[in-house]
């Protein structure tokens, strides 16, 4: 694969916008922002919305979970893996509310792997979900 070649993943949601889900750079791969939408749909594992469109409620455990296997997904199809992740930027809407539950989980899947890690919250993201992870891995 060349440098700066875009990837994408099969399995991973589709972008909303026009972007690749991945490019690879030397021996570095970088991921464009990943929510918890699954691929085919609109449906975002965990989240009820109202007739507008905006969310009535929503669970950040399952929302996590989704976007973590989004993450492994396009490592994977890239060539990388889970293992090979050193840089995590976190976006979460409600740090108050939801940062335990998302901390307990990333200390789940990131328990052998500790990759850099920063946590922000930010006020909305472009589709009505509560989580997206900018990720930076290795790769051969």
């Amino acid at each position: 694969m060349a440098d700066q070649d875009p990837i994408n993943s099969s399995k991973a949601p589709e972008p909303v916008g026009l972007y690749p889900h991945a490019r690879r750079v030397g021996n570095l791969l970088f991921l464009s922002g990943v929510g918890p939408r699954e691929r085919g749909t609109k449906q975002i594992p965990g989240v009820e919305l109202n007739d507008a469109g905006e969310i009535v409620s929503y669970d950040i455990e399952a929302q996590c979970r989704s976007v973590f296997q989004n993450v492994r997904y396009i490592v994977e199809d890239a060539g990388s893996s889970w293992d090979r992740i050193v840089d995590v930027t976190v976006y979460l809407t409600n740090m108050k509310d939801d940062f335990a539950t998302y901390n307990r989980i990333y200390a789940e899947y990131f328990a052998d792997n500790q990759p850099c890690r920063t946590t922000v919250e930010i006020n909305k993201l472009p589709t009505p979900i509560a989580i997206e992870l900018k990720v930076i891995a290795t790769i051969d």
